[in-house]
């Protein structure tokens, strides 16, 4: 049975992808569905190219095998126009929050409102309020990023990634430098964000704590494919002896 707020409509198909840089192969016969509503997480060693399959969903890196679909584009095929209306449709949460130093907490995350969109400046304020508290970061938009902990500018990053109402949002480990107590409250904002908004969501991760609190389903990616696939408690309590190797050492 599907999550609460997951459909069987199909988002993000992956269909045999293969993808190469130079001698070095980093996907080989990946295919892989996301559905509508469905927080999906992603787990595998450093450098087995999870972030290379996110990268194909945006239309930054494209197949040499295989095609990668999203919201039925095609997209190694899909024209330009269609491709900057459909990444109005995303969000990106960089490893670091990806914040500009010199711009405030606000012109932060009001950039992609002011790129993309003919709102006016009093809706821009309002729309950026309406994030920062989403992300309990309210009042901060004077405040500049080298001010902030990690935590904080985690926040604000995915202030950033929400603020264009996205109905797909990437994760790119989110957990990525923070202390234990902020990595989990982070993951509840995450799970809480993602049920409340009814977005889909692909999470990378190398923590079993993330997976357990955001994960409607897990897949550990090794060799270039799906290894191994399931709910969270699935994919922890498995009797798979491979993948428990996996999961009993940390990833990098």
């Amino acid at each position: 049975m599907n999550a609460e707020g997951t459909s069987d409509e199909v988002v993000i198909s992956y269909e045999n992808v293969d993808k190469s840089f130079g001698s070095k192969v980093v996907l080989q016969d990946l295919s892989l569905q996301v559905r509508r509503g469905e927080t999906l997480v992603m787990m595998g060693p450093s450098g087995i190219g999870k972030s290379v399959t996110l990268r194909h969903a945006v239309g930054l890196l494209h197949p040499d095998q295989g095609r990668v679909v999203v919201e039925g584009h095609d997209m190694s095929t899909i024209g330009q126009d269609d491709l900057i209306e459909l990444r109005r449709r995303m969000g990106y949460l960089f490893q670091d929050g990806a914040l500009i130093n010199w711009l405030t907490v606000g012109e932060n995350i009001a950039l992609p409102l002011r790129e993309n969109t003919n709102m006016t400046d009093a809706e821009i304020e309002e729309r950026v309020a309406e994030k920062l508290g989403l992300v309990q970061m309210d009042g901060t938009q004077e405040q500049m990023p080298p001010s902030l902990s990690g935590g904080m500018r985690k926040r604000v990053g995915l202030a950033r990634a929400l603020v264009t109402n996205p109905e797909i949002v990437f994760f790119d480990e989110p957990n990525t430098g923070l202390d234990p107590e902020i990595s989990m409250s982070v993951n509840h904002l995450i799970r809480d964000i993602s049920e409340r908004l009814n977005i889909t969501s692909i999470v990378i991760t190398h923590l079993v704590s993330c997976v357990m609190v955001v994960a409607d389903r897990v897949v550990l990616i090794d060799q270039g494919r799906v290894f191994a696939e399931g709910t969270a408690e699935e994919f922890i309590h498995s009797k798979n002896e491979r993948l428990q190797r996996f999961l009993a050492k940390p990833f990098d």
